[in-house]
């Protein structure tokens, strides 16, 4: 069975993920199998809750019965974190959760970190309104800083210091997500750059004009003000990357500056980015990745500045 969660986890990083599927190849063999396995089990809640596989696609009705889904989630995760069986009837669902498990236990992850990223999943079903900056961080931290905080439990660095390092990160990752997907998420009636922002750019802060070409340029400088945010979290990230061993800084130099380049199109292409995917061919995320060495191998001398004004991760749960 353990081959087969190994398998299952690398399969679902495969096909959800190009760019982190890359960068986990950095990695040892046993810690690319771990990152694997979380991932696997990050990417079925988020499908399970969006109606989404692999994190395409969508169906049209995915908010009806999105609570119930909600509450299986969780019970699957509890279930698995307390060493219990778990009852599906797709062995799929078991190898992930199975898998889950493995991962907490083998790094000793706070169990409250999985119930933080729930917690991300159930503003997406109460279709949570986004006001302001502070609104947007709070939402991105749970479906992605938290990511980042586990994934530095897997790395060996869960001191405090670095562990917001690691939140910081996966916040830069999500709002380059958001900027991204502005006109996808508005196809599918959601809207996650924050309203303040919208309303700056004088562009639309409902979701069926977004769609609407014309409402791109303005809807793009609200997506650049957000890319600009993210500029501070992947500054801020690369100072936790000076704890980490080599493989470790390396693979994780080599997501950031894949990631990055998303927010570098859509903020070079303009508007018209949104006509398709925006993202990097495979040979320009290859060429990104090799080069991320030199930056691991200088990690030493990265300067350690202060996360003055950023975003602080909840001291409790």
């Amino acid at each position: 069975m353990a081959d087969a969660i190994i398998s299952h986890a690398h399969e679902s990083i495969a096909k959800g993920s190009k760019s982190f599927a890359l960068a986990s190849h950095i990695f040892s063999p046993a810690m690319r199998d771990d990152a694997a396995m979380l991932y696997a089990w990050c990417r079925y809640c988020d499908d399970v809750i969006d109606g989404q596989e692999m994190g395409h696609g969508q169906i049209t009705d995915y908010r009806d019965g999105q609570r119930e889904r909600l509450e299986r989630l969780t019970a699957q995760t509890k279930a698995a974190l307390a060493g219990e069986s778990l009852r599906s009837e797709d062995s799929a669902d078991e190898l992930i959760f199975v898998g889950l498990a493995r991962v907490f236990n083998s790094h000793n992850i706070p169990h409250k970190h999985a119930y933080e990223l729930l917690r991300g999943f159930e503003m997406d079903t109460d279709i949570r309104h986004y006001q302001s900056k502070d609104d947007i961080l709070d939402y991105c931290y749970h479906v992605a800083g938290v990511v980042g905080v586990m994934m530095a439990y897997i790395m060996g660095a869960p001191d405090e210091k670095t562990l917001s390092r690691a939140s910081d990160l996966g916040l830069a990752f999500q709002l380059t997500n958001i900027a991204r997907d502005v006109v996808d998420d508005a196809k599918a009636e959601r809207i996650y750059v924050p309203e303040d922002i919208l309303r700056l750019a004088n562009a639309p802060t409902t979701a069926a004009p977004l769609i609407n070409p014309d409402n791109w340029p303005a809807a793009h400088i609200a997506a650049v003000e957000l890319l600009d945010m993210a500029e501070d979290y992947y500054q801020s990230a690369r100072v936790g990357i000076k704890e980490l061993p080599f493989r470790c800084a390396w693979a994780i130099c080599a997501a950031l500056s894949v990631y990055r380049e998303i927010g570098e199109t859509l903020r070079a292409d303009g508007p018209q980015a949104w006509h398709e995917r925006v993202g990097a061919s495979k040979g320009r995320k290859l060429w990104l990745a090799l080069m991320s060495v030199f930056s691991a191998i200088g990690k030493s001398g990265v300067s350690v500045t202060p996360r003055d004004g950023l975003y602080e991760r909840p001291s409790t749960f």
